[in-house]
């Protein structure tokens, strides 16, 4: 779903809502987000530099960008650049048309537009998950509550994979639960933003049944999150009302054409997908090297559970290493991935021969 940003939350957020978003910063409870290197650093002003970001589950090796039409930054974008991309996203995710498909400026943009294109009702958002979807729900007028497994409502909302945990649901059983909700006039949306590395997860191929709504984020496998590209898979007449309520113009001209050579590059796609899996194996390596438990996880990011988790979450940042951090899970560490042998480096360094943070008593704030 929508990657991190600072613009989504300063709130606070009830302990039971609070996702894999929000982690304690260093001073007064504010939130960090993934991402807020400002924010690291007014927390950790001696770390050195550059700071090593962790903290965000997105791809560190981008889409290598492709040349750009010049016209493509001094024109606005025309409907036929629009449908090449559905077309593309249409055929990169398996999905039977892109008549079912809508593009917005970023997958938090349809998060925030769902909730009001339907009356006031009851939703359940299984969790603990991105607060994002509890929070928007809730504004539009909605009555919201947290679920630890399926739960009657209008509106189900599931992540899968979710994030920060990895734990995914089976395609049929996503089926069914569709199926329940369409019969009841409801909607289950699936929220598949980290389900690019494992294409057999995603239920991208049933789009266009009743009650079905899927969302997919281009910047996390892409790497290109400041692209802000968000998909949304829905049966045709949801789609076109979503297309109708984000307006002409939804996504930039340069994105358009970056974003649709990315989703048709089948060779760049695959080969991504080896290797994020290898880096996660190697991630896996090295935690377990400092003797930290992987409690779940996706290619993109490794979810630790460790009674430490504070303290090291304090020694990692003034190392000038960012992870996330997570306030109803103070034993919960988040890493992503290093992007370079310079920041594999400093992290097993930090980790493994420093370990100063293991000796450290458990406290459940950082400073």
């Amino acid at each position: 779903m929508a990657e991190d940003s600072p613009a989504t939350k300063p709130h606070m957020v009830d302990p039971q809502i609070a996702d894999s978003r929000g982690q304690g910063a260093a001073t007064g409870g504010v939130l960090l987000h993934g991402g807020d290197l400002d924010g690291a650093r007014a927390a950790f002003p001696g770390a050195p530099l550059p700071w090593v970001d962790l903290s965000t589950g997105i791809n560190p090796w981008p889409y290598p960008l492709p040349p750009v039409p010049q016209d493509a930054w001094t024109r606005l974008p025309g409907r036929g650049e629009e449908a090449a991309l559905r077309a593309a996203a249409a055929d990169c995710y398996g999905v039977p048309s892109a008549e079912l498909v809508a593009a917005a400026s970023g997958s938090q943009a349809l998060i925030q537009l769902l909730p009001r294109l339907r009356a006031p009702g009851s939703v359940a958002v299984l969790g603990p998950t991105y607060a994002e979807h509890a929070r928007c729900w809730a504004l539009a007028g909605h009555d919201v509550r947290m679920a630890a497994d399926v739960a009657e409502a209008d509106v189900l909302v599931v992540v899968n994979p979710n994030n920060p945990d990895g734990r995914r649901w089976p395609v049929a059983r996503l089926l069914e639960l569709a199926a329940a909700q369409a019969a009841r006039g409801g909607w289950l949306v699936v929220d598949e933003a980290f389900a690019d590395m494992r294409p057999d997860d995603s239920a991208a191929a049933q789009a266009g049944r009743p009650g079905l709504v899927i969302l997919r984020s281009f910047g996390k496998f892409f790497g290109l999150a400041g692209l802000r590209l968000g998909i949304a898979l829905a049966p045709a007449d949801l789609a076109a009302a979503l297309r109708e309520a984000i307006g002409p113009w939804a996504v930039s001209g340069p994105g358009l054409s970056i974003a649709t050579a990315a989703l048709g590059d089948r060779g760049w796609i695959a080969a991504t997908r080896n290797r994020l899996a290898d880096a996660a194996a190697e991630l896996d390596r090295l935690l377990a090297g400092a003797g930290l438990r992987v409690v779940g996880g996706t290619d993109l990011f490794r979810l630790v559970e460790d009674d430490r988790a504070p303290a090291l979450y304090r020694a990692l940042g003034e190392s000038g290493i960012l992870a996330r951090r997570f306030e109803h899970r103070p034993d919960w560490l988040r890493f992503g991935l290093p992007g370079d042998d310079a920041a594999w480096r400093r992290l097993d360094d930090a980790l493994v021969r420093r370990q100063v943070w293991a000796m450290q008593p458990c406290k459940m704030s950082a400073s």
